[in-house]
C-alpha cells in the first residue's frame, strides 16, 4: 500500500515560488513520461486498476507499475501499487504496439494479466501524459513538486509519500502558509485528471 499526501498548487506562480524555497534541499529533477494501459475489455477499469510504463529522461529508464483501489480523502492518497523496472526499449516498444505487452517478461505484468482476467486480445494504450518532477529532501521527508503537462492543460501538485501522512500533512502546510503560498488538497490523481480531459 502506497500512502502519500496530495497538495494541489493553483498555478505556475506558486509552484515557481515554492521551486525557489526548495532548491537548497534539492536532490534531483525527473523527466517522466507516463503511459497506461486497460485490456482490451476493460479488465483493469472495471476493477479499479490501471498498467502504467514511466518512463525517466526519455529512454534512460522504464518503471512498470500496476496501481489498484485508489482512494484519495483530505489529500491523502492509498492505492495499492506493485512496480518493476524493465527495458526501455522493450517498454518503447510496448507503447508503439500494445499486443506486445502481454508477452513482456514482467512479474507486474504477469499479475495484470493473470488476476485481473486479461483475455488473449492483451492490452489497449490509453495514451498519457508528460511530468517534471523536482525531489526535496526537506525536514526528514522527501518532497516531490510536480509539474504535470496534459493535452489540455498543467497542473502542479506537491506530493510526499509517508508512514505519517498526518504530519506531513501538518509539516507541509505550516511552510506553504508561512510563505503565503495558496494551496488545496488534490481532489483526483493524475490518471483520474488525464481520463477526464479537463483540468480539476
Amino acid at each position: 500500500m502506497e500512502v502519500e499526501v496530495k497538495i494541489k498548487l493553483p498555478d505556475s506562480t506558486a509552484h515557481q515560488n515554492l521551486q525557489a524555497l526548495l532548491t537548497p534541499f534539492q536532490s534531483a529533477v525527473h523527466s517522466q513520461h507516463n503511459i497506461f494501459f486497460d485490456g482490451a475489455n476493460s479488465e483493469l477499469s472495471a476493477k479499479r486498476a490501471v498498467l502504467r510504463l514511466r518512463f525517466y529522461g526519455g529512454d534512460a529508464k522504464c518503471v512498470v507499475s500496476l496501481k489498484a483501489k485508489a482512494v484519495l480523502v483530505d489529500g491523502v492518497s492509498r492505492v495499492e501499487e506493485d512496480e518493476e523496472e524493465i527495458d526501455p526499449l522493450v517498454g518503447q516498444e510496448c507503447v508503439r504496439d500494445p499486443t506486445r505487452l502481454r508477452s513482456v517478461e514482467s512479474r507486474v505484468v504477469k499479475r495484470a494479466v493473470d488476476e485481473f482476467g486479461v483475455s488473449e486480445k492483451g492490452f489497449v494504450c490509453l495514451g498519457g501524459f508528460k511530468n517534471v518532477r523536482g525531489v526535496y529532501e526537506w525536514k526528514g521527508l522527501v518532497l516531490e513538486l510536480d509539474e504535470t503537462m496534459y493535452d489540455f492543460g498543467t497542473c502542479y501538485e506537491i506530493e510526499c509519500e509517508s508512514t505519517e501522512p498526518e504530519k506531513a500533512k501538518k509539516l507541509i502546510e505550516e511552510f506553504l502558509m508561512e510563505n503565503g503560498i495558496s494551496y488545496s488538497y488534490s481532489e483526483a490523481s493524475k490518471f483520474a485528471i488525464f481520463r477526464s480531459g479537463k483540468l480539476p
